[in-house]
């Protein structure tokens, strides 16, 4: 799985003008048509994925669901996350 934050290098926080931003910043840089360089069609594709994903808020919600969830930000906040929801739910 790719970490979109980092495709795009930004920070989890970061709002959606600083991801458009980078979006347009980076698709100038590996944009096919202005870059030769033969691996420029892949990390393009990279950059347009990330973006399409962080730019709409229901997407960007199940990626970050997700990411906690496959522990990529902070295992141990993580892991308390998930206990104390557990233990919430049983006492």
């Amino acid at each position: 799985m790719n970490d979109h934050y980092a495709t795009l290098g930004l920070s989890p926080s970061a709002s959606l003008a600083d991801i458009k931003k980078a979006f347009r910043q980076l698709a100038s840089i590996h944009h096919p048509d202005r870059n030769t360089d033969e691996n420029a069609p892949q990390r393009f594709r990279l950059v347009q994925e990330a973006y399409e994903i962080l730019s709409d808020d229901t997407k960007r919600q199940a990626y970050d669901d997700n990411r906690r969830r496959n522990l990529l930000d902070s295992p141990i906040d993580t892991a308390r996350e998930i206990w104390q929801g557990y233990m919430n739910r049983i006492l």
